[in-house]
């Protein structure tokens, strides 16, 4: 398979995986995860989070307090770098309540991957930050 083509495929698994954090349910998000100490977030509701332990907890955090939510990503590009590594640029669009509000996703990310025992995990996520989410959330 060619790289391309696998990395479609990790990014298909990160957004099943960030469908059902956005349901409540963080676990498949850990497993698509680098666990290493160079991993960094910047997810919507700003801020900076490196290494595995702090970007885990920013899943964990970010999925009590989300629910009833549905993204998907469109306009995907893969681009690798190596044969290890590889990163994609789209726009996730969808929805998710957070708190007591429906929020719109609509805003650009950037993913990086990252071959590691023979499996692309992710290592890098930026999203547009989202004043709607800030809001909603940082009450």
């Amino acid at each position: 398979m060619a790289v391309e083509d696998e990395i479609r495929q990790a990014s298909e698994q990160f957004y099943a995986a960030l469908n059902h954090e956005i349901n409540g349910d963080p676990g498949p998000m850990m497993e698509v995860w680098s666990h290493g100490s160079d991993v960094s977030t910047l997810h919507p509701l700003g801020g900076i989070n490196v290494g595995w332990e702090e970007v885990r907890a920013g899943w964990e955090q970010a999925a009590q307090g989300m629910s009833e939510g549905q993204v998907s990503l469109d306009d995907l590009v893969v681009l690798p770098i190596a044969d290890d590594v590889a990163y994609t640029v789209g726009t996730e669009h969808g929805q998710v309540k957070g708190g007591d509000d429906t929020i719109g996703v609509e805003w650009r990310v950037t993913n990086i991957y990252r071959r590691e025992g023979g499996e692309w995990k992710v290592v890098h996520h930026h999203t547009d930050v989202s004043p709607a989410m800030v809001q909603a959330l940082g009450r």
